[in-house]
């Protein structure tokens, strides 16, 4: 398909074709009205109907007579006629090149005939927008506006005057047209052809233009062509050309819009390519700069997190973190297990808001406070109440949320408080799922609230789950909902901690690319049967004070220590160090007292309780004191010690020996 009659077919070439043809017509029927006119009577008639004397006429000859009178008559002159008299090309007229007189600007006075109007208004497209006379304001206009409305003028009518061609080739980007059924070549601009190199004309899309198979470019033009709808792919990367030059030997990113083109023979698309290979670049400069940054957050993140979970030995406790998608960034989720002494454990998990590295510092400042706190061995509320002052100081702009639990073994409860957390889930051995909604206060770092504590049952066979936010909220749902499912998971989770981690990321949803940080810890009470029972147990005895107590203690704890089946070294220790928590008990203390001996498959616990609150404090003693020296020899001997107030006053002082082997 020859491009020229192609582009004859476009609807712009069609309205000047009509103009000229329009032109043409008015002439015909000036000239013959000019005809029909036998006398200067009607010349002079026909003139006063527009206003006077024409530019164009040749003025009053020297004899007084109107020498150009019985030539212009009424006739619409075409553009050229009124400056010269001689007729113009019409299709010339249309173009009106900047710096040419504008040919139908009326002269002040002068009335334009209709049909003068229609003729030309067609080829200029400022005239088709707007009326004739404001085209043609009068003489003040050019003083009054000033020039650049009419160089504006011209230059649009440079623009439209240019041929399909010319315009495309003038574009700077990758313009091909195409028609027919099999999208033959009719045009490919300069632009395309240092890109993909000459193109024969002609020929059919698949065979000429492999780049747009490659692109997968042909099925969406068929779809426009049929539709006749324009489409458009975004960022297609065209790999280098083996003809292309400078840039182009680089692969590149371009955008591609297939527009139809329809006339009344033929259908065809219009294919213009965006380069957009800077904008690819930069987004993908700035993603794998969010991903380096990211990595360093979630290195960070798990650098602070524990490397290796203690496990206490009354408690089988397992803990995962699977930080956000690639598109989210890290937050600030975090959880803990301390070993307290004496058999108890604490276990904390939280969540600072917000993201990135900034998140991670403090949750790497908290979590270190908590493992301060925690060696203080202070009640679960008042851990919390240091920890919301420290989060004010550390960030006053970041808040964060946390569950303080204590497990304590001989008690066969979970002590704990929320400052703004989730809720604590406890399943009991049959299968029944226990809340903890009360004891919450708002978050840490908010300040001016008062934490309070509150306990769990936690028996033989029950399991616990501590977890962040991120495992049950979703955008689309109400975060009780989210808890409701947990806890029907939870209720048909067994198995082991691990297992039942697994199981509940699963029934969750939680994938890798969960849009939020994911901290899950869950620690299981164990039921001990057979050889593994007998390596636990538990051994009391209340004293009532006065000076036979120490004796009735030393032979308690010989007895108990011979029956589990100690070394006599670590029974000898044991004696003895029983006997310098209870005689400090009896000197320092208030009843009731009470000695408790507990045996686990890894260490011997030695308990003394009373009734004081006051602490006991390792002091030096010099060599004439005859008392202080009874902290320090507990110190030497065994492996731990130390102290703690209990919940209903008074006060607790253990100590630990690890037994042989462990």
């Amino acid at each position: 398909m020859n491009f020229t009659r192609w582009s004859a077919r476009l609807p712009g070439t069609q309205r000047r074709t009509a103009a000229a043809q329009a032109a043409i017509k008015a002439r015909a029927q000036s000239t013959e009205t000019s005809a029909g006119s036998t006398d200067g009577g009607s010349t002079d008639d026909a003139a006063e109907s527009t206003g006077g004397e024409r530019p164009g006429s040749t003025g009053t000859g020297s004899d007084g007579t109107d020498s150009g009178t019985e030539d212009s008559g009424p006739t619409p002159a075409a553009p050229g006629e009124a400056d010269g008299g001689a007729t113009a090309d019409p299709t010339a007229s249309d173009q009106r090149v900047p710096g040419r007189p504008v040919p139908d600007q009326a002269v002040p006075g002068q009335q334009v005939h209709p049909d003068e109007d229609a003729s030309d208004t067609p080829t200029v497209p400022a005239a088709r927008s707007r009326p004739h006379a404001e085209a043609d304001p009068g003489p003040n206009t050019e003083a009054d506006s000033g020039l650049e409305p009419e160089r504006a003028a011209q230059r649009r009518r440079a623009i439209d005057a240019l041929p399909v061609r010319a315009l495309l080739g003038q574009v700077p980007a990758l313009a091909a047209v195409v028609y027919g059924p099999e999208h033959r070549i009719a045009f490919v601009n300069e632009v395309y052809t240092q890109v993909f190199g000459p193109r024969p004309t002609g020929a059919a899309a698949r065979e000429a233009l492999p780049e747009l198979v490659e692109l997968g470019l042909l099925p969406l033009m068929d779809q426009v062509r049929r539709s006749g709808r324009p489409r458009t792919v975004k960022s297609r990367r065209v790999p280098p050309q083996p003809g292309a030059t400078g840039s182009r030997r680089r692969p590149g990113y371009y955008t591609f819009t297939c527009t139809p083109i329809t006339t009344s023979g033929d259908s065809g698309v219009l294919i213009f390519a965006a380069d957009v290979t800077d904008q690819v670049e930069a987004v993908e400069r700035l993603r794998a700069s969010e991903r380096r940054q990211r990595e360093a957050a979630v290195t960070l993140q798990r650098s602070l997190l524990p490397q290796e979970l203690e496990q206490p030995d009354d408690l089988r406790v397992a803990a995962t973190y699977q930080p956000g998608g690639t598109d989210a960034a890290v937050g600030g989720d975090w959880y803990d297990v301390i070993t307290l002494g004496a058999g108890r454990t604490a276990l904390v998990i939280g969540d600072v808001m917000g993201r990135g590295v900034r998140a991670a510092a403090v949750m790497g400042q908290l979590r270190t406070a908590v493992r301060a706190y925690a060696r203080l061995d202070l009640p679960p509320h008042e851990v919390l109440q240091l920890l919301d002052g420290l989060a004010a100081e550390i960030d006053a702009s970041q808040i964060a949320t946390c569950v303080y639990a204590v497990h304590d073994p001989n008690e066969g409860r979970l002590s704990y408080a929320s400052a703004g957390h989730v809720p604590i889930l406890v399943r009991d051995h049959d299968g029944t799922v226990h809340r903890a909604t009360e004891h919450t206060g708002p978050p840490l770092g908010t300040g001016g609230w008062l934490h309070t504590s509150g306990s769990l049952p936690l028996p033989e066979g029950a399991t616990a789950v501590l977890y962040t936010d991120g495992l049950i909220e979703r955008r689309d749902a109400d975060i009780d909902e989210g808890v409701d499912a947990l806890e029907n998971a939870f209720a048909g989770a067994t198995g082991s901690p691990d297992i039942i981690c697994d199981r509940l990321l699963r029934a969750l949803g939680i994938s890798e690319d969960h849009d939020d940080d994911v901290a899950l810890l869950v620690f299981q009470r164990p039921v001990r049967t057979g050889p593994d029972a007998e390596l636990f147990h538990d051994a009391a005895l209340d004293l009532l004070g006065g000076t036979e107590a120490a004796p009735r203690a030393r032979a308690f704890a010989s007895g108990v220590l011979a029956s589990w089946r100690f070394p006599t070294e670590l029974r000898d220790l044991g004696v003895l160090a029983a006997s310098e928590l209870v005689a400090n008990s009896l000197q320092h203390g208030t009843p009731p007292m009470r000695l408790l001996l507990r045996r686990t498959d890894r260490r011997l616990i030695i308990e003394v309780t009373d009734g004081d609150e006051r602490l006991p404090r390792r002091c030096r003693a010099e060599p004439g004191d005859e008392a202080g020296r009874g902290i320090s020899i507990i110190a030497t001997i065994a492996s731990a010690w130390g102290s703690r107030r209990t919940p209903g006053g008074g006060k607790s002082v253990w100590c630990e020996f690890a037994l042989p082997g462990r």
